[in-house]
């Protein structure tokens, strides 16, 4: 086994930090940071709102579509930077409106020239608000080590004695000749004190008002900006300290501004939460976000030149100064006192915040959250009025996709059960939780025909809309377009209650406990989804704990806990009996979908008039009548045979129309057909089924004992076909086989 030379690998990390320090031009004399300014004047004169917007922009959006609708999601909540398995467990699901509006809030506080409002997320608990601060910290962290995030501070350097020496600590005329041009670089030993800026003024603030602008529009135009660079970089000035210095060493220099800015050491930073660095989370704790002290007291400040040791300087301290230049998160503000941050109000309109001695520019995009009832609360204090014109409050409710929400399950929370996750145990927590955040639609605000489908609409059939487009196939099929159709109105329906959908019912947090105490059932050796099942029902016991569950049932399944538990064990044995017909081998699913291909090219050229060419002969031959009506007759649709293949034929082409690049065989409307031929064809070997699930049952539970070699055979490909193409293993298999045969072919097999 090869040694590693410890020594020599220590000397290429070393290397390889040292290069890494100088491509990022980590250290900067002023007139270099002037230099790196005029390349890209837009990208660092920005403020931290269009910093923020600058991170949207540069991991880019796409168009994602739902039931409801066409959404922009922007990948910055995908978290692509990270490894994918970390991105997964931490990135955002859902909440499109949400990134939108967040979006729509920073490119008004750009338009504006500065954040002159404070957004605050609001929904009920565990809706992914912080979830959301989070994964824009996060960004902000990395977008911070790239070139186009790259952020700059300065900081005052004084040499030593041995480079400067004079009466009043600067040098005398001929001395200063032969001094570097800045102090910047200058190597520890012969610094004597560095003064640290805590509030990160950007180092351009150093010029006068006057000569910066006309600096500013000279580098606008030589750069060709069709845009004007933001109002901070004009009107920004100096914090309390940086002025009282500037000051003193300008009349220390007798009003040469070159001579002060050698003494200017621009530094690179970069953003991060675990030094609170330009990313800082309030709670709600009592705790003061900024103050300041004197410093000057401080021996350590003793090596300070003379002129600077009379001049009384303070350092500003809090989270609103670590996070300058960054992002600042509220977490249930409303949570505090209201005294304790009736400061926002000024600070928010003017943009600074008022200490003893000084005010404090504000650089930061500040975010907050609150909890539904505290935000309900709050709406009536007096006080709320003259906060509300401050305020941009964005919904952040509860998901109303099961799955999206079985996507947080999958990712975040299967991971730590440490055991073999059945498929459809996470399922059956999506669903339910889903289940109870749908409210019934009020049928009055929707017109003739449509509020008779409305009215009758079930809560598992909202949720199948919502989740999938799935309309239900109880309805005919002018009346499942006309619900299709309708999907965005009845998503957006509950905008305007105070008690909208999405925000009441049980939480990702709660699924979360379920999820767990399943997994430690003693009855399975799995996370089963029977298990998922039970503990449910141990959850809907806790009616005192949980207002959710104190909602008075209403028509078509709302609010009826009982019965969504039936309605999904319903499901889940459907899925289960699915999944055994298409590893059972007894027909082979590809030949439903060249059946129904095949129907479907017939149907198309029967409606045009038009003769089909034999794949054979190659004939121009009539569309085959007799397999037209074999398979209508499967789908039991032969009674109305010339409408429907019409309304066949018109789904399908309005699918392509607006899939241009899809496939006839992806549309919805093939999958229902497919699912109902594929319904019909085991319809007639139900009793082979039956006594499969049986076998497979037996294999599982007793070895196969009392099997014949066939049986054995046919049991262990069935078994072999659920682990690899569902992701079973055999404990669950056997669970679900034992299931099927109990509750769905006890009679049969009798």
């Amino acid at each position: 086994m090869q040694s590693i030379r410890t020594a020599d690998e220590l000397k290429t990390i070393c290397s390889r930090v040292s290069e890494e320090f100088r491509s990022k031009r980590r250290v900067l004399a002023f007139a270099e940071y002037l230099e790196l300014f005029a390349s890209d004047p837009a990208r660092h004169s920005r403020d931290a709102a269009a910093y923020v917007r600058g991170a949207f922009d540069h991991y880019g959006k796409r168009e994602v579509e739902r039931p409801w609708g066409k959404s922009t999601w922007y990948n910055l909540f995908d978290l692509p930077w990270l490894e994918r398995s970390e991105a997964r467990r931490d990135a955002l699901v859902g909440q499109e409106r949400v990134q939108g509006e967040l979006y729509r809030v920073l490119s008004n506080f750009v338009r504006e020239g500065r954040p002159n409002r404070l957004p605050m997320l609001h929904g009920p608990n565990g809706s992914a608000k912080s979830t959301v601060a989070a994964c824009l910290m996060r960004a902000l962290e990395h977008y911070s080590t790239l070139d186009e995030g790259a952020l700059y501070r300065f900081h005052w350097v004084f040499p030593s004695r041995n480079v400067l020496r004079g009466s009043i600590g600067f040098g005398d005329s001929s001395e200063r000749a032969q001094d570097p041009t800045s102090y910047a670089h200058l190597p520890e030993d012969k610094i004597d004190s560095r003064l640290f800026v805590e509030v990160r003024d950007h180092p351009l603030f150093l010029l006068p008002h006057v000569q910066r602008r006309e600096l500013l529009d000279r580098i606008c135009k030589a750069e060709g900006l069709s845009e004007p660079l933001g109002q901070r970089i004009y009107r920004g000035e100096l914090s309390h300290k940086n002025k009282e210095v500037f000051e003193a060493l300008l009349s220390s220099y007798e009003g040469n501004l070159e001579q002060v800015l050698r003494h200017v050491q621009v530094e690179r930073y970069f953003i991060s939460r675990h030094y609170r660095c330009g990313a800082v989370t309030i709670g709600p704790q009592l705790s003061v976000d900024a103050g300041e002290r004197q410093i000057t007291a401080d021996r350590s400040l003793g090596a300070l030149p003379s002129s600077l040791q009379a001049v009384t300087l303070f350092e500003a301290f809090g989270e609103l100064i670590e996070a300058s230049g960054g992002m600042l998160e509220f977490s249930d503000l409303l949570k505090r006192p209201l005294d304790t941050f009736k400061y926002l109000q000024l600070s928010v309109e003017t943009g600074e915040v008022n200490l003893r001695s000084q005010n404090i520019q504000l650089n930061c995009f500040m975010l907050a959250s609150a909890n539904e009832l505290q935000l309900a609360a709050f709406r009536e204090h007096p006080e709320f009025q003259s906060f509300r014109g401050r305020l941009e409050l964005i919904r952040s409710p509860y998901l109303r996709s099961w799955v999206e929400e079985m996507a947080i399950y999958d990712a975040q929370i299967a991971p730590q059960i440490r055991r073999h996750v059945a498929p459809h145990a996470t399922r059956m927590a999506a669903m339910f939780a889903v289940l109870t955040r749908m409210r019934r639609p009020n049928a009055d605000r929707y017109e003739s025909p449509l509020r008779g489908i409305v009215s009758e609409l079930t809560a598992l059939e909202k949720m199948d809309l919502y989740s999938t487009g799935k309309p239900p196939e109880r309805l005919d099929d002018e009346a499942q377009k006309l619900i299709k159709a309708a999907i965005p109105r009845l998503y957006d329906e509950g905008d305007s209650y105070a008690i909208y959908e999405g925000s009441v019912g049980a939480s990702p947090r709660e699924m979360r406990t379920v999820l767990l105490d399943a997994s430690q059932s003693s009855q399975y050796g799995c996370l089963s989804p029977f298990a998922v099942l039970i503990e449910l029902e141990h959850l809907c016991r806790r009616t005192n704990e949980y207002a959710w569950l104190q909602e008075e049932k209403q028509p078509g399944h709302y609010h009826d806990f009982e019965g969504f538990r039936r309605q999904l064990r319903v499901r889940l044995l459907d899925l289960l009996e699915d999944e055994f017909r298409v590893s059972s081998g007894l027909v082979d699913d590809a030949s439903y979908s060249a059946l129904l291909g095949r129907y479907v090219h017939h149907v198309s050229h029967w409606v045009k008039g038009e003769k089909v060419q034999n794949a054979v002969t190659g004939q121009l031959e009539p569309p085959d009548e007799r397999m037209m009506q074999e398979v209508e007759a499967l789908l039991k649709s032969a009674d109305d045979t010339r409408e429907r293949r019409h309304v066949l034929i018109s789904n399908i082409a309005a699918w392509a129309i607006e899939h241009p690049d899809g496939r006839v065989e992806d549309s919805p409307v093939f999958a229902s057909y497919l699912r109902r031929l594929r319904d019909a064809v085991f319809g007639e070997r139900r009793v082979a089924i039956a006594r499969l699930v049986r076998d497979v049952a037996i294999l599982v539970r007793s070895n196969g004992t009392g099997l014949d070699a066939a049986q054995r055979r046919a049991a262990q490909r069935c078994l072999d076909a659920l682990c690899q193409r569902f992701g079973y293993e055999p404990e669950s298999a056997g669970d679900a086989a034992g299931a099927l045969v109990r509750e769905r072919f006890a009679e049969i097999l009798a």
